[in-house]
């Protein structure tokens, strides 16, 4: 996944390089089930059942010092357009891009579509993520082992905190722990959320933990190793691995993981596979696979909850999944191509913001009509961008996971 030529070749060698590139090989016949376009994802329990019942499954008593859970039908109900926290809702709206191959941030203007600032970070930053509190932007600076952090109400950042091997960052719901994944050294890195000072580390024998999301109750969060092609099922607040899985198809690279609104449903992006695993999260079992479109990446939830936009790398493309009709009802084909990858949706949820990895650019589109509405010039190897400020509570992290 990422285009350090050093980091690839610790980890897998030319091999990985040949699948990063875009030419991941096809599920094998037998290995995971197949579905195409608009056919049902048939996952566990179908996210669209209790939401046309209505009636409101059960959540056992939250993560302790977690914010409650305001709807435990819709996980996603804080992030409705506009609904923007006191914390930052003076914070000018902005898309943070960083660049991994220039060791730089690019601030892109969403009104007029334009870099009005580069901010020089620490080697090889991969995500900008907001922290718990919402009130700063983390550059995570990769083979720098720094974090940056940045003012959102001022653009202006701060002196960076050594932190090593910070390839992607979480936050516990409680808003006590960061959690580092720390790619290379296969660590899970418990951290205080404030000072990044360490608490406590847990090793993983997987090659590669890289994204995750939460339970409703916040009591524990899935978490994908794209180099070997596992899952992994994490116990908050004990910080101890409860459950692991090697995924049904040879060479499957794990990326993006995001939970359904209604809270039963893991969806886990393949870039190898070409599509999104569904996975029931409780019981961890075996999960089907949906093929989405080559090089399947990110995950990113409509800000009325009925959709998700899922990125394909490999393709140009944008799918788009219906959780009340419990299937992909649209793909999007970026004009010129293009490689689309990590981002979010703007706070009003009429664009989706998309880094293009392997062109130098970022692409904005109409969640409306898939239209492409800008495509910006940015600096090299553009990856985790973060549109900010977003609606939402508190932040989980990565790119913006809010509730």
């Amino acid at each position: 996944m990422p285009p350090s030529t050093e980091r690839t070749a610790a980890l897998l060698g030319g091999v990985l390089i040949a699948v990063l590139a875009g030419c991941g090989a096809p599920a094998g016949k037998g290995t995971a089930e197949t579905t195409a376009g608009t056919e049902a994802a048939a996952p566990p329990d179908a996210p669209a059942n209790a939401a046309r019942k209505q009636v409101a499954p059960a959540v056992p008593p939250g993560l302790p010092g977690m914010p409650p859970v305001l709807d435990p039908r819709d996980v996603y109900s804080a992030d409705r357009a506009g609904k923007l926290s006191p914390v930052v809702k003076d914070f000018p709206a902005r898309v943070y891009v960083p660049n991994t191959n220039s060791d730089t941030v690019s601030v892109i203007d969403p009104r007029t579509y334009k870099v009005i600032k580069t901010i020089p970070v620490g080697r090889q930053p991969q995500h900008v993520v907001p922290s718990w509190d919402l009130k700063t932007l983390w550059v995570n600076n990769d083979l720098g082992d720094s974090l940056t952090p940045i003012d959102p109400a001022t653009g202006k950042a701060g002196r960076k905190v050594a932190v090593s091997d910070p390839y992607n960052l979480y936050f516990t719901p409680d808003g006590k722990y960061a959690v580092v994944m720390a790619s290379m050294e296969r660590k899970l890195v418990f951290r205080d959320a404030h000072t990044m000072k360490t608490a406590k580390t847990v090793p993983v024998d997987c090659g590669g933990v890289n994204h995750a999301d939460f339970s409703t109750d916040g009591r524990y969060f899935i978490v994908s190793c794209e180099f070997s092609g596992e899952l992994l099922k994490v116990d908050t607040a004990k910080m101890k691995v409860i459950g692991r899985q090697k995924l049904p198809l040879h060479g499957a690279m794990p990326q993006d993981v995001k939970l359904s609104p209604d809270g039963r449903t893991y969806y886990i992006a393949d870039m190898v596979a070409n599509g999104m695993w569904v996975l029931d999260g409780k019981k961890f079992t075996t999960p089907k696979l949906l093929r989405t479109g080559k090089g399947a990446h990110g995950l990113y939830i409509s800000r009325d909850s009925r959709k998700m936009y899922i990125s394909n790398r490999g393709e140009g493309s944008v799918s788009v999944f219906d959780f009340a009709r419990n299937k992909l009802t649209e793909k999007w084909h970026l004009p010129d191509g293009g490689s689309p990858d990590m981002g979010g949706v703007s706070a009003d949820g009429k664009v989706l913001w998309l880094s293009g990895r392997y062109n130098s650019e970022v692409y904005a589109i109409d969640t409306a009509s898939g239209k492409q509405l800008a495509r910006i010039r940015v600096g090299s190897g553009p990856h985790g961008l973060a549109v900010y400020p977003q609606p939402g509570r508190y932040s989980l992290g990565h790119t913006g996971v809010f509730r």
